[in-house]
């Protein structure tokens, strides 16, 4: 079934207010589904597998499986929800993942998944809910970003690029579907400890070091750090911290365009607004080594 097989009201009596949720297999999409179903609200969990969603089945959500690189997926499970309530009342895209290492040492095949993820899969779904939500003259997508949307660090040049995108995406959406009662907004969260370090430690081990390769090592034992010990980690947060955040933009008559989360978030994107690219690149120095030839 795809989502053009089912034609919503164009005047619901009661508008869908369902949720509905990418990437809720573990993390920051686990969290805000369990804390949304708890407060009162129809949840569709979705994750790639979907018997990663057992415990919040249990809880009470509705569960789908939905992967974010498959148009056919993302189809049905807009459908499914669709034909059972007229349209995707709320839309949080949270699937996603931190690409890492040097920009050249990365493969072209990563480069493409780490979009097709954080950025096309992201784009395609909103694309698919907003014609119900156009219909019944109410809705809001609600984008995880980061704050490595507004800042870049060294070895992340990727995933800051596709975080980047979604700002850009929730910017110009923002605009264009205001008119037709849709929200759009963006949720901005710095450090959270949910094995974010681990995987993307994880993930520089896939890049081709080469001249790069004592560079890759050292932001990988530089990333765990952040979110294991150190300064940063003390402003850090939980799944939870950004779930409840989530659930006060959802609650809010005229929500913000924005929600940072976390000190680590409010402080670092202030230091880059106020810094200047040298001072910025010199502040990164003391904390990365910068490539070269031995």
């Amino acid at each position: 079934m795809s989502s053009s097989a089912v034609v919503p009201s164009s005047n619901p009596k009661t508008p869908s207010k369902v949720i509905l949720i990418t990437g809720c297999s573990s993390g920051i999409g686990a969290a805000t589904a369990l804390r949304l179903v708890k407060a009162g609200h129809t949840v569709y969990a979705t994750a790639r597998k979907v018997e990663t969603l057992t415990a919040l089945a249990e809880a009470g959500c509705r569960t789908l499986a939905l992967d974010v690189t498959d148009d056919t997926s993302m189809s049905k499970a807009v459908a499914a929800v669709e034909a059972e309530h007229g349209a995707v009342g709320v839309l949080i895209n949270n699937a996603g993942y931190s690409q890492s290492g040097a920009v050249e040492s990365v493969s072209m095949a990563d480069t493409r998944r780490q979009f097709e993820t954080n950025v096309f899969g992201l784009l395609r779904m909103c694309q698919l809910v907003l014609p119900g939500m156009r219909a019944q003259r109410q809705g809001k997508i609600i984008n995880i970003g980061s704050m490595g949307g507004t800042l870049t660090f060294p070895g992340g040049g990727l995933y800051h690029a596709s975080k980047y995108a979604v700002e850009a995406l929730s910017d110009a959406m923002r605009f264009e579907v205001k008119g037709f009662g849709v929200d759009v907004i963006l949720i901005q969260p710095g450090l959270i400890k949910s094995g974010f370090g681990e995987a993307v430690a994880g993930g520089i081990g896939k890049a081709d070091g080469g001249v790069y390769a004592e560079f890759n090592a050292a932001v990988a034992k530089a990333t765990l750090e952040a979110y294991e010990k150190g300064p940063l980690a003390a402003l850090g947060g939980s799944p939870d911290d950004v779930a409840a955040v989530i659930q006060k933009a959802l609650g809010a008559r005229k929500p913000k365009a924005r929600y940072p989360v976390t000190a680590s978030a409010h402080l670092l994107m202030a230091q880059r607004r106020l810094l200047s690219d040298w001072a910025w690149d010199t502040f990164l120095s003391g904390n990365f080594p910068q490539p070269k030839e031995s």
